[in-house]
């Protein structure tokens, strides 16, 4: 399974992107396949997001959950982000390419290759659910 974590910050007032990204490096890797797209906002290039794929499984999110706020507590963002913080999470059910030209036939969802089990995808959205729930209550 693909995590998905889509993170918004805000730039304070004054700071880079460059402020935010000395600050928000990770200095330990997660142990398994990671990527991090980050984007500025067209529309307020002061809005940073961050959008992390990470593959995982239900068991082993709390532990990488763990790496990451580890990483936030040794390397505090404070001084370069507004307080407030929009966080979504998911997991990926479907890549597409649509970059030819011409018609396109429809095809079931799929990631690497393999088709999205719908029902295991269920499965891990209610399991995602609670611990989400589970880490809400412990902060």
């Amino acid at each position: 399974m693909i995590q998905v974590a889509i993170v918004k910050r805000r730039l304070r007032e004054g700071k880079t992107y460059e402020d935010f990204r000395r600050a928000w490096y990770h200095t330990v890797g997660f142990g398994t396949t990671n990527k991090m797209l980050t984007v500025l906002n067209v529309a307020d290039p002061r809005e940073v997001i961050v959008i992390g794929l990470t593959e995982t499984t239900i068991e082993q999110a709390r532990d990488l959950i763990a790496i990451d706020a580890k990483e936030r507590k040794e390397n505090p963002l404070n001084d370069v982000i507004e307080p407030e913080i929009d966080r979504t999470f998911g997991i990926l059910i479907a890549e597409d390419d649509f970059s030819g030209t011409g018609p396109i036939a429809y095809k079931s969802a799929y990631v690497d290759g393999k088709e999205t089990d719908m029902k295991e995808v269920a499965k891990n959205l209610s399991e995602g659910a609670k611990l989400l729930a589970e880490l809400r209550k412990a902060e």
